[in-house]
């Protein structure tokens, strides 16, 4: 377990990381409510996961209304697979 990747090891990244890696796009709209967060501790996580290179954060306006979106990066994806691998690898086999 210790070999987790501490980033998206997170539960909040982790499950931001699960939405984007099904998606081409998503919006903060959609993030904040899908996964009940406020929209400072959303900003915060994807803060971080745009620091490390796992997500890029589009900004644009749709009219005069603010519109971000989030795109997991290719190193994002690998970085998500390679987590999940890990955490197969570590969990004990089925009885």
């Amino acid at each position: 377990m210790l070999g987790l990747n501490r980033v998206i090891h997170e539960p909040v990244r982790l499950a931001i990381m699960s939405v984007l890696a099904g998606a081409q796009d998503v919006e903060f709209k959609y993030l904040e409510a899908a996964l009940g967060l406020s929209r400072g501790n959303l900003s915060s996580h994807a803060a971080k996961l745009e620091d490390a290179g796992y997500v890029t954060v589009h900004k644009a306006f749709r009219g005069r209304v603010p519109v971000t979106t989030y795109r997991i990066t290719p190193l994002g994806q690998q970085t998500l697979d390679s987590y999940w691998a890990a955490l197969r690898g570590a969990a004990p086999p089925p009885a």
